[in-house]
């Protein structure tokens, strides 16, 4: 888990781009070696990257590890979920992909009664199948060891069979003109797929999706119907939304 000083300072380089250890230390008023100390550790985690002097983004190319993402922010894509799940009504049939905010949607969608889910998340599967009154499906393809999570040719088939009420999806990055990215071409195939095959799509993305960069182009802020977020966006985003016409919700603390 990152310590208070760990979390601010990978936000502070995330929004900025690209920070010097000396103006971290100033910043947080600690020696330069605390810092660099803080920036090796980050760096192991692939939160940041190494450079002389200072550290900067990650690449572009690459996801953080599974392990790490599930502890990064995990109070608000709590938050997010919860507030994702009271609209969420039972008898609803769903569609729920990977990524460790939909699996916290899963924990918070466990109470309810008579859920049919469809997912290619085995994480989002073993939750919900612990509730007998939900119909969990899950669909066929290649399971990853990394994060449980089902992709390929099949997997985009087997979706194909259905049309539900509600796709929830994350993703790893919204650019400022609302282009939403993810770092695997055949994730994002299958994520798209979902988006085809829902009445509405539903987007969870905690504050930290904002600021980051991943390759593949996956979809468009416009194809999204609601935004579960735990900040108030910037005015420039919030433009963006509005002409998509995507509803916002801002998750409070639970």
């Amino acid at each position: 888990m990152l310590n208070q000083r760990q979390q601010a300072l990978l936000d502070l380089v995330k929004k900025r781009g690209f920070m010097s250890v000396e103006a971290l230390a100033q910043q947080f008023d600690v020696t330069m070696q605390t810092i660099r100390r803080d920036i090796n550790q980050l760096a192991e985690m692939n939160l940041l990257r190494r450079y002389h002097g200072g550290a900067g983004l990650p690449s572009s190319v690459e996801n953080i590890a599974y392990t790490q993402r599930k502890v990064l922010h995990a109070d608000s894509k709590r938050q997010i979920a919860q507030s994702l799940a009271e609209q969420i009504e039972d008898g609803q049939s769903l569609i729920i992909n990977l990524g460790t905010t939909t699996e916290e949607v899963a924990r918070a969608l466990l109470s309810h009664k008579n859920l049919s889910v469809i997912t290619n998340n085995l994480n989002v599967a073993a939750i919900l199948a612990d509730n007998p009154e939900h119909e969990v499906i899950v669909a066929g393809g290649v399971v990853r060891s990394r994060d449980r999570g089902i992709t390929g040719e099949a997997t985009i088939d087997f979706i194909r069979q259905f049309k539900v009420d509600i796709g929830i999806i994350g993703v790893s990055s919204i650019d400022p003109d609302g282009t939403l990215r993810d770092y695997d071409y055949r994730e994002v195939k299958v994520a798209q797929t979902i988006i085809e095959q829902s009445r509405q799509v539903w987007l969870v993305a905690d504050h930290s999706k904002f600021s980051r960069e991943a390759l593949v182009k996956l979809a468009h802020i416009s194809q999204v119907d609601v935004l579960f977020t735990d900040i108030d966006l910037s005015e420039e985003m919030k433009a963006v939304l509005r002409e998509a016409g995507t509803r916002v919700v801002v998750a409070t603390e639970v």
